[in-house]
């Protein structure tokens, strides 16, 4: 009994100490909680690597002098600790003789001696309700200090415990965090290669219609046609209206426009504006990348621009346009000028300038009688005087750029028979020329390579794929990851870098995705002549995308040689 009181006295004791207590466990995790949403936050603020290094290193910094301040915190808890086990030690002493002295007193007083003693009765009273008053206080003290022990050791308890979690924090943060002033810059020069691996990839999948009719072989392939049964539904494809560049004049716009009673003037003032048709003396030869030619009987006779069938079949206008603007083009391009007519430079012979073909010279049916129909004919600005570059493309889907040349401006134009965009795209010329272009869905390599695939239409799984990763882009513009996952064996195979579907998706949970069905697909179309905006409304709802992203994150992330050729598309879903 004496031991149990002398234990209570001592605990009764510490209570004379002022004792600072450990901090509670309840502050330090809000601390850490803090400290780990900042981490996942520093986390998502680094994953696109864009030009925030210095301000993702202020963030890491902060976030260190934070965990720092709770390693401190701890410390000093931690001595407290040691100090409180320190006084301990001497109060059990002091406590020790304080226990004897109790002892002996106890021993010493009787209360029973009060029954008997008269003369000291009242003494004997007052000091036993002395000792009454100081148990009863004391037992008051201990049922509050036993509180104050399990307390005690619960946060000693939890304080080991945070300070692991702190560790693992700490440990953490460097893991994830501590390469960042040398790997930020080895990312962003990684990124940098990347985009040129994808901008590779792009230029592969839209290498098509450079120049002309004539270099390219035209394509009836039907699983190009909007009404190709893929076997599956629902299907997504994209139809490009031409492809580019969409400049100039129209080959087969012209060659609508003659079938419906144009002639070669009206077709040329069409696309090239305010001009007019002048002769001239043509020079006598033209120095190219083959050697010098005789201009008009040899190097015009010699150009494969367009098919020379086209005559036979209500376009001998549009070959005669043909032979006009491919003279004026090879005169601007070398130098040659109305005001001093004569060359200061060669032309090269190939659709990165214009294509001289040595079997077209051997065979050019009525385009010899076009060339020499119009033989000295040029074009000349009203506006300077001069002639001036004279673009052409075979098919620009009904809507044309306007483009400027030697001081000279072209119109943009709606290619249709209203003269806007009202009738389009049902009575676009090159519609009623049945151009292959007009409206086509490319799946295939300019060298014919399909790449796995035998159609442009995607599957719901594929085109969400495609719609997430443009979900990203939007938000992110960030494409790093976003090339195609399925190469079909073309363009040096997949991209290791590139994000699985499963990886897209989980990106793009933040962001209102990820998209896994589609039910409606709209495209706008801006009087400028090309797509603007794609809306989409799926099951994670709807979504309007600037069109000109959609058109670059297609490219790069669409299956195999499946692409956009034009800024001017539509997507069609059966």
């Amino acid at each position: 009994m004496i031991r149990k009181i002398g234990l209570i006295l001592l605990i009764v004791f510490l209570s004379t100490f002022t004792f600072q207590k450990v901090i509670l466990a309840l502050d330090l995790d809000q601390e850490i909680s803090k400290i780990s949403k900042q981490i996942a936050e520093l986390e998502k603020s680094i994953a696109p690597l864009k030009k925030e290094s210095a301000n993702i290193k202020l963030k890491i910094g902060y976030v260190k002098n934070q965990i720092y301040a709770i390693e401190k915190q701890i410390k000093d808890s931690n001595t407290r600790l040691i100090d409180k086990e320190a006084d301990l030690t001497v109060q059990k002493i002091l406590l020790s003789e304080r226990v004897k002295r109790l002892y002996k007193n106890t021993k010493k007083f009787n209360p029973f001696l009060i029954f008997f003693s008269t003369s000291e009765g009242h003494s004997l009273i007052r000091q036993y309700s002395w000792y009454q008053s100081v148990i009863n206080q004391d037992s008051q003290m201990i049922a509050n200090f036993n509180q104050d022990i399990i307390d005690l050791n619960k946060n000693k308890e939890e304080l080991k415990k945070q300070k692991i979690r702190v560790g693992h924090i700490k440990q953490s943060l460097e893991k994830r965090f501590g390469f960042l002033s040398g790997e930020i810059k080895k990312a962003e020069d990684y990124k940098a290669e990347l985009s040129k691996k994808q901008q590779a990839l792009i230029a592969e999948k839209t290498a098509m219609f450079n120049t002309s009719v004539g270099n390219v072989s035209s394509s009836q392939d039907p699983a190009s046609r909007a009404d190709f049964n893929p076997g599956f539904s629902p299907a997504f494809a994209l139809f490009s209206f031409g492809a580019p560049h969409r400049k100039g004049m129209s080959q087969f716009g012209a060659f609508g426009r003659s079938k419906k009673g144009q002639s070669y003037q009206d077709i040329l003032k069409a696309y090239y504006g305010n001009i007019r048709i002048e002769h001239i003396n043509s020079p006598t030869s033209i120095p190219t990348s083959r050697g010098t030619l005789a201009f008009e009987d040899n190097y015009l006779v010699g150009i494969a621009e367009m098919p020379t069938k086209w005559g036979g079949e209500g376009g001998m206008e549009a070959l005669k346009a043909q032979a006009i603007a491919a003279r004026t083009y090879a005169l601007a391009y070398t130098g040659w000028r109305m005001s001093r007519r004569q060359s200061s430079g060669s032309i090269c012979t190939t659709e990165a300038c214009q294509v001289y073909s040595p079997n077209r010279l051997a065979n050019p049916g009525v385009w010899r009688n076009a060339v020499q129909q119009t033989k000295g004919q040029v074009i000349v600005s009203n506006a300077t005087n001069e002639v001036f570059s004279t673009m052409y493309a075979s098919t620009s889907g009904g809507a044309i750029y306007g483009y400027s040349s030697l001081g000279h401006s072209t119109p943009q134009l709606w290619d249709t028979t209203c003269n806007n965009q009202s009738c389009w795209p049902q009575n676009a010329y090159e519609k009623i020329s049945d151009s292959p272009w007009y409206y086509k869905g490319w799946y295939k390599t300019r060298s014919n390579l399909a790449c796995g695939r035998s159609h442009p239409w995607l599957t719901q799984t594929e085109f969400a794929d495609v719609l997430n990763a443009v979900l990203y882009y939007s938000k992110n513009k960030d494409f790093s990851h976003l090339s195609q996952i399925n190469s079909g064996g073309c363009f040096g195979g997949n991209d290791p870098n590139a994000w699985s579907e499963q990886e897209l998706a989980r990106q793009v949970s933040s962001h209102g995705g990820p998209i896994s069905a589609i039910h409606s697909i709209h495209v706008n179309y801006s009087t400028a002549g090309y797509t603007s905006q794609v809306r989409v409304e799926t099951d994670n709802g709807g979504f309007t995308f600037d069109a000109g992203d959609f058109k670059k994150i297609f490219i790069l992330r669409a299956p195999g040689a499946i692409t956009i050729k034009s800024s001017l598309f539509n997507i069609e879903k059966k």
